[in-house]
């Protein structure tokens, strides 16, 4: 039984993340911003899971959330916010949190729990194919998911032997951000000829979790969108 916790393990992809591995008896620890909202998913998820509130944008308040997890085998940093920013109608607020969350937020996450982490544990942190797909209006979200790169890349070097990857998901159209939306015009362009789906997104979170020899990479799991 492993240890596996789930910043940001309240819906979408974070919460079937957490849902995978507590049906497996795994003990998981899940966060949320909402105090109540979170107790209520990890009683949904059932098994041994532990529910903690914490805002990823505040982070002076992480270390004392995170303080009663007593060992981490593995860690998912899933959780993201979108944002709809333009260099010619900037939301300096908007774009402040945003930053703070991925890049700050995720950075004292690793920071607090380190402690708690033997020499193989791992990490995987979430970004996103806006780094290199670009949109009207991603000029943060492209920005920090970049950044989420280089912090996967500064990690595993400097957390070594712990490992540390990245997973950037195209369009997951069975998430709660996409499902019912057309999006015959990203289908057409991806060689799979459909979507990648949340389950496949869990999978390949657990194999970067697990095998041993995967260090620093990031990983796209889009159906070949990129490749068009």
């Amino acid at each position: 039984m492993s240890t596996i916790v789930v910043i940001g393990g309240t819906a979408g992809i974070g919460k079937a993340i957490a849902a995978k591995a507590a049906a497996r008896g795994d003990e998981v620890v899940i966060t949320g911003r909402d105090p109540e909202r979170t107790a209520g998913v990890a009683k949904e998820i059932g098994g041994n899971v532990t529910a903690i509130a914490l805002d990823l944008a505040e982070p002076t308040t992480i270390a004392e959330a995170l303080a009663g997890v007593s060992t981490v085998d593995h860690l998912v940093i899933a959780a993201i916010e979108r944002d709809q920013n333009t260099a010619v109608d900037y939301d300096v607020a908007k774009a402040l949190r945003l930053v703070t969350l991925k890049l700050v937020g995720y950075t004292e996450v690793v920071h607090a729990l380190l402690p708690r982490m033997g020499p193989s544990a791992s990490v995987v942190l979430f970004g996103g194919l806006a780094k290199e797909r670009p949109y009207p209006g991603s000029t943060t979200v492209t920005t920090v998911n970049g950044g989420v790169s280089g912090l996967v890349r500064t990690l595993a070097v400097e957390l070594a032997p712990i490992r540390v990857n990245g997973v950037h998901p195209g369009i997951i159209g069975d998430t709660p951000t996409w499902e019912g939306k057309s999006l015959d015009h990203v289908v057409v362009r991806t060689p799979l000829r459909r979507l990648a789906t949340t389950d496949e997104v869990v999978d390949a979170v657990e194999f970067l979790l697990r095998n041993g020899a995967v260090n620093g990479v990031e990983l796209a799991v889009d159906g070949g969108w990129l490749l068009t």
